[in-house]
Order: structure tokens, then C-alpha cells, then sequence
């Protein structure tokens, strides 16, 4: 795939776009995330059925996430064609689940998918956890179930 100038958009250009994308989530940056994602981004949860269209409400639903997170990115890889990326990460998460766990982190692998526009921002994030689940409440502002 090549941007608007004709360059092509190699594997080097989107495995740092996830890792900006992830260090700027880790570090609660929200405008350096929001930097990484195109207008329209659509994320998909398959294991909550939930889709959120659009930066605005992808990035609310990031900085309202409840309890604490704590990401680290294990593998990038991504397509030659420049359109595609995956990611593996574990996430050590507190203070969500029943009161007994609160207190006790939990940890999580997850496996993300990514798409990209011809300018390198993300289109599209997918993400698989290790279990489907019901959604917590408090963010049917942001999403559509399916």
C-alpha cells in the first residue's frame, strides 16, 4: 500500500504505529493515542458483541475504562502490503471483577488485530480476550451491541 505521496507504507511504519499506539495508552497519553487513529476507527470486541465507531468515542471509552490497567506488548508483526497488523499483549488489570478479586490483579493475554489507511493511522482495532464476558455497565453511551 503506498500514502498519498507514493511511498509505501512497510512493515517498519505500521509496527510503530502500534507501538506508539500502545506506549501512548500505557502512559494515558490520550492525545498521542488519538494521533494514532484515523477519524472514523472502528473497534470490535467479539466476546462482548460491542463495536464503537468513531475516534471520539473509542478514545472516551479508553480514558473511562474502569479500574487499573497495565499493558505490555509482547509481539508486533505486520503485512508487507502495509494494510494489517497484529499484536499479542498481557494486560495486568485491578480493582474490576466481584469485590473478592478487586484488590488482586489479574492477568491477561489478549491478541489485537489492526487496519490501516493509506496514511498509516488505524482504521480498525479487533480484539480478542482469553474469554467472552458481559460487558461492565456504564458504556452503552459509546457502543452498539451485536
Amino acid at each position: 500500500m503506498t500514502d498519498m505521496t507514493g511511498r509505501t507504507i512497510g512493515t517498519g511504519r505500521l509496527r510503530a504505529a502500534v507501538e506508539r499506539f500502545w506506549a501512548a495508552a500505557e502512559a494515558r497519553e490520550w492525545d498521542a493515542f488519538a494521533a494514532t487513529l484515523a477519524d472514523d476507527v472502528v473497534y470490535d470486541l467479539p466476546q462482548t458483541r460491542e463495536r464503537i465507531r468513531g475516534k471520539e468515542r473509542y478514545l472516551r471509552f479508553n480514558q473511562e475504562y474502569p479500574g487499573d490497567w497495565h499493558v505490555r506488548v509482547e509481539r508486533i508483526v505486520a503485512d508487507a502490503e502495509g494494510r494489517q497488523a497484529a499484536a499479542r499483549t498481557g494486560f495486568t488489570v485491578t480493582g474490576e471483577g466481584p469485590e473478592e478479586t478487586r484488590e488482586r490483579p489479574q492477568e491477561l493475554d489478549a491478541i489485537h488485530f489492526f487496519t490501516f489507511d493509506a496514511q498509516g493511522l488505524i482504521t480498525g482495532v479487533t480484539d480478542f480476550w482469553p474469554e467472552s464476558y458481559e460487558p461492565p455497565a456504564g458504556r452503552e453511551h459509546l457502543v452498539e451491541r451485536y
